[in-house]
């Protein structure tokens, strides 16, 4: 029997897939030997992943001088998008407080990174986020990197609160008419004439407007290369450091978290220190620019007629940019905004404006009346603070103060009966026109 032979052919075995392995380094400070830190990182974790046969190099995402607190940081961010774009399979970072020490935005990515199949491992705790236990783990010691972020916090303002008793000057990098290193400051020659020149026009009348459309036309330049405005005029015009002094703790880290800064006024103490840098204008020309800027206020802003109508007025302070709250009606409702946000807009300050109706209760409330009493509230009351939206602080004459919330209302709940007809009126108007 004749044999039959067939040949047979065998598909490649199939190679073994790579991890697709990616790293994230973070520093939270710009100095020289925090930067070869974050440099020595890359290298370190570019090499790792590189050697590892089953591993292919996807890159090292790395955020100089952000604090990991933020949510904001344009690396991590990346990186994050990335991951949703399916081109990363494992992350490597040295620590939990690298990644992040705010609790609430650790858990929240890792369980997104999770749910995309991606894990974390951080080299210091030995955890992978996929293991069983990961997130629990990740949650006690998260929990600890927060403390130690709040310890860390804490311990810088009390170096810097304890430097401005000294009269330091703490933390002063940029102002037009200096330069400024880490050992001294000095006067600009050329930036220190512009200033001169801007409180000399405004000595004699000019407007910080058209001071800015000055310096615009002669092409002079700001610090940070833009057009100049007549807000930067002005922050020029009331700085008293121009005259070699200063007023320290103007401005205070509200938490740990968030890192943003708010005016103080009145929350902090803050500290008058003479000649503590090189003077561009003398005291007198200062003061007199001062009294040009006081004179403009009154004719302005009078504190008579209108501005004295409501028991509120010239009472509320904005907390976040140290402005006054004002009055407003908008289609029929009676609210109190901060003038920087009406001006400006929100960029400029993210205040919230205040139904009046709030205010009057919350004023009741804190006086233990069962009514709001103006006269109650005038002889009682000296400020009220607006530190952050919905958070209010009754300052009282004796120097005591309370602190409340208010609650949003519903856009339903909000609507007046006035309203309701007015919104009737226009709805009516329309299907009229629309016939």
């Amino acid at each position: 029997m004749e044999r039959t032979i067939t040949q047979t052919e065998f598909p490649p075995a199939p190679l073994p897939s790579l991890t697709r392995v990616a790293a994230y380094a973070r520093v939270s400070s710009a100095k020289e030997e925090m930067l070869h830190s974050l440099a020595a990182q890359v290298s370190y974790y570019s090499r790792i992943i590189q050697q590892n046969p089953g591993w292919l190099y996807s890159g090292v995402y790395a955020d100089e001088a952000i604090t990991g607190t933020k949510n904001n940081r344009p690396e991590f961010q990346r990186m994050l998008s990335d991951c949703r774009d399916n081109k990363i399979d494992q992350i490597i970072t040295k620590s939990i407080s690298r990644f992040a020490r705010n609790t609430v935005t650790l858990l929240e990515t890792v369980r997104e990174l999770k749910a995309l199949g991606v894990d974390v491992y951080f080299e210091e705790q030995n955890i992978h986020s996929m293991s069983g236990d990961g997130e629990l783990m990740l949650t006690i010691l998260a929990s600890y990197a927060q403390e130690e972020s709040l310890s860390v916090s804490e311990n810088c303002k009390w170096q810097i609160r304890d430097r401005f008793k000294q009269g330091e000057l703490v933390n002063l990098r940029f102002m037009f008419g200096y330069r400024i290193t880490k050992e001294m400051i000095e006067i600009d020659p050329d930036q220190a004439e512009i200033v001169r020149m801007i409180f000399a026009d405004y000595i004699k009348g000019m407007g910080g407007i058209r001071i800015a459309a000055k310096l615009n036309a002669m092409g002079v330049p700001t610090l940070s290369q833009v057009s100049w405005t007549k807000e930067q005029i002005m922050a020029i015009i009331k700085n008293e450091k121009y005259t070699g002094n200063a007023l320290l703790q103007k401005r205070f880290v509200v938490d740990h978290l968030s890192k943003r800064q708010i005016i103080n006024v009145g929350q902090l103490p803050k500290y008058f220190a003479d000649q503590t840098h090189p003077a561009i204008i003398d005291q007198e020309t200062f003061d007199k620019a001062q009294a040009v800027l006081h004179g403009r206020r009154v004719v302005i802003n009078p504190k008579v007629g209108s501005q004295n109508r409501y028991p509120f007025s010239g009472m509320i302070k904005c907390g976040m940019c140290g402005k006054n709250y004002k009055r407003k009606v908008t289609r029929g409702r009676v609210l109190w905004s901060c003038s920087t946000y009406l001006e400006l807009g929100r960029n400029a300050c993210p205040s919230k404006q205040i139904p009046e109706d709030i205010l009057l209760k919350l004023s009741a409330d804190v006086l233990e009346l069962s009514a709001f009493d103006e006269n109650s509230f005038k002889d009682q009351i000296s400020q009220i603070l607006i530190p952050e939206p919905n958070q209010i602080t009754f300052t009282f004459k004796d120097g005591h103060s309370v602190e409340t919330i208010w609650q949003d209302r519903s856009r339903r709940d909000s609507w007046t009966d006035e309203m309701k007809r007015a919104a009737s009126i226009r709805t009516a108007k329309q299907r009229r026109s629309n016939k």
